[in-house]
């Protein structure tokens, strides 16, 4: 079953500085059909404007994954952690017990983030935050594992969760496939680009809520960046 959610039909809010899209119910935007997916329980496509970003607020039990598209993202938290994290880069934030973080837009021009909120196996824990570059050339033409919870994931940014983040560049007319078992929840967003999954067309931003399948084939229609959650 591969259920498309266009990105014209998706949930959000224009606070002047922050344009953002609800994939799943948060904040304002409250839709009982859309309360999660599998452990995925948010995926936000954000535009904050130059020179604002989110003052610091707490958090607990949830891994948080920002995968930058455009601009840069600014982290200051409680523990003392600070990063700047580019396009295509990644950061992890795991809120365990608790946690207080701002995360701005310090640049000259907007940043583009997808935010992503996983369930974590277990509540508590000390919280944790970690930031690592994923260059695309490396991810051409192939999934690359960005955070895990998954064994043999070692590569990738660790979080608490049974559950990945994979992103991928695909040229025009080029074909990634990704194994999945039918009982996982995927869920499939292009950045950049239209693609095809298993035969259901995706433009850029449109996402895609995926269940029952025993893989997925994804085809790009133009050249395309995509990324991918697989959750329990």
């Amino acid at each position: 079953m591969i259920d498309k959610r266009p990105f014209a039909g998706l949930g959000g809010a224009d606070h002047g500085w922050l344009k953002a899209k609800h994939h799943f119910s948060f904040a304002n935007y409250h839709e009982p059909k859309r309360m999660g997916w599998g452990s995925l329980r948010v995926w936000n496509d954000d535009q904050i404007a130059a020179n604002t970003g989110f003052p610091a607020h707490p958090h607990a039990d949830m891994e948080i994954i920002t995968y930058v598209r455009q601009g840069a993202i600014t982290h200051q938290d409680s523990l003392g952690n600070q990063g700047r994290t580019e396009a295509g880069d990644v950061q992890v934030m795991s809120a365990g017990s608790g946690i207080r973080h701002a995360e701005y837009n310090l640049e000259p021009d907007e940043t583009r983030i997808f935010q992503i909120w996983i369930e974590p196996t277990t509540k508590g824990g000390a919280p944790t935050w970690g930031a690592k570059p994923f260059p695309k050339d490396d991810r051409a033409g192939r999934f690359v594992t960005l955070a895990s919870g998954l064994p043999d994931d070692g590569d990738a940014l660790p979080i608490r969760s049974d559950a990945r983040v994979l992103g991928a560049t695909i040229k025009a007319g080029e074909t990634v496939d990704y194994p999945i078992t039918p009982e996982r929840h995927a869920y499939l967003v292009p950045a950049v680009g239209a693609v095809e999954v298993n035969g259901v067309r995706l433009d850029a931003r449109d996402g895609a809520a995926i269940t029952g399948e025993t893989g997925l084939s994804v085809r790009a229609l133009e050249d395309a960046e995509v990324v991918l959650v697989d959750a329990a």
